[in-house]
């Protein structure tokens, strides 16, 4: 097949996912594809177009090279998402970390004991401490208040980054950036599991969510759906397109969104078959965020509760 055959196919995968389409923050060349088979080529090739970043452009092409051995056939119309294709194991694992409910509900994350106490008490499912400091006697005392807050109702919280005190401290599970896991290692990691927490771990496509994968976590979070202003991200926002793709794929595990998310946009998010929605923002800034809370609380329930799953 020659260098115009395989332009053709690529165009043909681009035209038939505009909606996967990113623009570039910057211009950067596509590294040499590590393979001269024609659809693994044409699939980085249009990956590429489509805005994926090398490292992700890379897991599409040799997904769609899997589709194609698998199937016999090359379909630009179908968008890799069968987990086999991506080298996924099979789910659940013996392997795993503690199990958690595949719909988490609304998931707010919160900057201190004071805020995941009242969030607790107005029936927010789960929650996450995202508390910052350098003081570490700080830090402990801050997850030991979180821990004791939510004691007595039903909400599930976890611990953003400090995972030591999330274990000294009883929390129900731990939540880690890709960042994180270096720093962590497998014996931080082993500690986590040991000590029965659950794990949720960040990821913004598809590389990131092979190596979360890898390690059989509770939950994966799947972001920044939209720009956020509240930290500084890695990658572009993804957009529905993209979220409906990694949920298909990711279809067997517990899935959250996250990443500028408000009230109006999440009947939209939830149609692309996540079980839960992280929230700051339209919960902290609120006029009134206990009665903010429950109302996007239900508005989860019931999407969760009715959604087909997506095509």
């Amino acid at each position: 097949m020659n260098r115009t055959d395989i332009d053709a196919m690529a165009r043909a995968i681009v035209g038939a996912h505009a909606a996967l389409a990113l623009p570039r923050a910057e211009a950067y060349r596509p590294a040499e594809p590590d393979s001269d088979d024609p659809v693994f080529r044409a699939a980085h090739q249009a990956a590429f177009a489509l805005g994926f970043a090398a490292a992700d452009a890379q897991c599409v092409a040799r997904a769609w090279h899997r589709q194609q051995r698998r199937t016999g056939a090359f379909d630009p119309r179908r968008w890799p998402d069968d987990p086999d294709d991506f080298g996924l194991a099979p789910w659940p694992r013996a392997d795993a970390f503690a199990p958690c409910p595949r719909s988490l509900g609304l998931y707010a994350v919160l900057p201190d004991a004071g805020w995941v106490g009242r969030m607790a008490r107005a029936g927010v499912p789960t929650l996450q401490l995202r508390f910052k400091s350098a003081d570490a006697d700080a830090v402990r005392a801050e997850v030991r208040a979180a821990v004791a807050a939510v004691q007595g109702t039903a909400a599930r919280l976890f611990v953003n980054d400090h995972w030591r005190e999330a274990i000294e401290a009883g929390a129900y599970g731990v939540h880690l950036g890709q960042e994180d896991l270096d720093q962590v290692g497998a014996e931080g990691l082993a500690a986590i599991r040991s000590a029965g927490l659950r794990l949720g771990l960040s990821t913004h496509g598809y590389a990131e969510m092979l190596r979360a994968d890898a390690l059989a976590p509770s939950y994966l979070a799947l972001g920044a759906v939209f720009p956020t202003t509240l930290k500084a991200m890695p990658t572009a926002p993804q957009g529905l397109g993209r979220l409906r793709a990694y949920a298909r794929l990711m279809r067997d595990r517990p899935l959250v969104a996250i990443g500028g998310i408000d009230a109006a946009r999440l009947p939209e998010v939830l149609a692309c078959g996540v079980g839960s929605v992280a929230f700051v923002r339209a919960v902290i800034a609120a006029e009134a965020p206990e009665v903010a809370a429950v109302s996007l609380a239900r508005v989860i329930d019931r999407g969760t509760r009715d959604a087909p799953t997506p095509p």
